[in-house]
């Protein structure tokens, strides 16, 4: 009989046979779960490792946020071992994850034709690699040696990004005789990734991914036209300054052009806040100018910043924040964990707000309001405004364009748009940035300037507000006649020194350190680039510090 050692899954005293493979254990003890990772001892493990005596095993499947990245990541692994094999290699020059458009990812391609016939081959390869369930192989190797093996496939974005990676080793992943790399945990076989599906989106395919909750189907991939344009647009004016993903970007600050890197992007959006403001003066009777967007876009830097460019238009622009109009705290609504839910439409005082602007469209005289948020209540300080006749409102909130926020302002008296940070680089071709990564960096090093908040307070409050983000503000963005791009292309290599120290401040003790230490790694990938070239009118300025505006 084969050694038995003791350990204990979700907290129960069980015998299992020594050396045995955590995914062995998960099949036994969860069967039928879709088992993704397992947590031991508090730590999280892919399912290839071996099980240690006395061990504390909990398994991870898809209602666990590492569990469903896992098997979004090993779904792609699937795609591109599956398009490898459909179109052939040597016909791939591009192909790329990009976006996430709901619960879909866009891959964009180049050198083959996407059409209904190819579709459904890559489908029908995929679902064959799921059904034959074939294992995950991860190898760690030099990263010499690493450099070398994606070198020799054709992967020069991997073999770029691994020349400024200081670790002598790196972990690779086979799948069959598909190579790859991954910059997050994998799953141990193709025969858990039963649901997906592709279609032609665009010039390029969609992947759909399960859907949050319900995971046994795929999620819906919103018809987000204007988010996929505006994202387009920012990538394709990034791959023409030749900085696509972190290994080119890496490159470019090695030879001392960060300077001349920080002036360009910010160039590029001085001149889409121009255009913003030239629009505004196209169309004409506009006196409210509603901004929105999900936290730590910069809405407010960008509030001020397009006041001096309605200025230069003839207009008297008035920034104005929705913050100003939260109902005292003792009547702000509750989320479900009995804490106060300042993410939802209701914790402002919608009535007061548009009886004000309708006053103020109106032409009479209006007593502003500021909310004091250390008392939690609303104050007046004689701030008083009439709109005259070149005057106009710039208001700035995660509600602003929200038709339930302004329902007594007529549509046309309204210039509506849509700003977040959409990160357009990406780790490499395969490995993609979500742009909530980078605002939650964002917030975790204002937080702690502005407020004093811990990293660790940050993350946690992250999850309630993606909530929000997920039912206020995402489901709006398309009726914004124009949308911004916040995101700066260098500002992950200057926010690192920022954020590192905040993040190692979190130790293993914390459930969010499992978070940190992913943020940590993240960052890793990335050369510093120093502040002090950044404007003091930067969106960055906001996050860091230094601003000429009162943000």
């Amino acid at each position: 009989m084969d050694e038995k050692v003791k350990v204990y899954i979700n907290k129960s005293e069980t015998l299992v046979e020594k050396d045995a493979k955590l995914k062995d254990i998960a099949k036994t003890y969860c069967p039928g779960a879709c088992i993704m990772l397992s947590r031991v001892n508090g730590r999280l493990r892919e399912l290839f490792h071996t099980v240690e005596p006395d061990s504390d095993i909990e398994f991870i499947g898809l209602d666990d946020n590492n569990g469903m990245k896992t098997y979004e990541r090993g779904l792609q692994m699937v795609f591109m071992k599956a398009l490898y094999r459909v179109v052939g290699k040597k016909n791939i020059k591009r192909a790329s994850f990009e976006y996430g458009l709901g619960r879909t990812v866009y891959c964009d391609t180049e050198g083959f034709e996407v059409n209904d016939e190819l579709i459904d081959a890559l489908r029908a390869e995929m679902r064959k690699i799921v059904d034959e369930n074939i294992p995950i192989v991860k190898k760690t190797v030099s990263t010499s040696r690493a450099r070398e093996i994606f070198g020799k496939v054709g992967m020069k974005d991997k073999e770029k990004l691994l020349r400024f990676r200081i670790a002598s080793n790196t972990n690779i992943y086979y799948l069959g005789e598909f190579v790859d790399y991954f910059y997050g945990y994998m799953p141990a076989e193709t025969g858990c990734l039963k649901v997906f599906d592709v279609k032609k989106y665009m010039s390029g395919i969609l992947l759909a991914l399960p859907d949050i909750k319900d995971p046994s189907v795929t999620g819906q991939g919103d018809e987000r036209v204007k988010l996929f344009n505006t994202l387009d647009e920012s990538n394709k004016r990034s791959e023409a300054m030749g900085i696509s993903t972190v290994g080119d970007l890496n490159e470019y600050v090695s030879k001392n052009n960060s300077s001349d890197l920080i002036l360009l992007a910010e160039a590029l959006q001085e001149k889409k806040l121009s255009e913003i403001a030239s629009m505004v003066k196209k169309e004409g009777g506009k006196k409210f100018v509603m901004i929105a967007g999900p936290s730590s876009s910069g809405k407010t830097t960008f509030s001020h910043r397009l006041s001096i460019h309605l200025r230069l238009e003839g207009f008297k622009p008035h920034p104005i924040g929705l913050d100003n109009y939260y109902k005292d705290r003792q009547f702000c609504p509750k989320d479900e964990d009995g804490n106060y839910d300042f993410e939802c439409l209701e914790a402002l005082d919608v009535e007061l707000f548009n009886s004000d602007m309708t006053r103020l469209l109106n032409g009479e005289e209006v007593d502003m309001p500021t909310f004091n948020f250390k008392t939690g209540k609303r104050e007046y300080k004689g701030d008083k405004l009439r709109l005259e006749k070149d005057d106009i409102l710039v208001i700035e909130g995660i509600h602003g364009i929200n038709p339930n926020l302004s329902y007594s302002l007529p549509d046309e008296s309204k210039f509506k748009v849509y700003i977040s940070a959409l990160t357009q680089l990406n780790v490499d071709e395969h490995n993609r940035i979500p742009t909530t990564d980078g605002r939650l960096l964002r917030r975790m090093v204002r937080d702690a300037r502005t407020r004093g908040t811990a990293a660790k307070d940050t993350i946690a409050m992250w999850p309630s507000v993606r909530r929000g983000e997920e039912n206020y503000i995402f489901p709006y963005q398309e009726s914004a006649d124009v949308m911004f791009n916040s995101a700066l292309l260098y500002e992950l290599a200057v926010i690192k020194p920022f954020a590192e120290p905040l993040l190692f401040g979190i130790g293993p003790e914390c459930k969010e350190y499992e978070t940190a230490k992913s943020l940590l790694k993240f960052l890793s990938y990335f050369l510093t680039i120093s502040p002090e070239d950044i404007p003091r009118h930067s969106i960055m300025r906001e996050f860091i510090g230094g601003s000429i505006f009162n943000v």
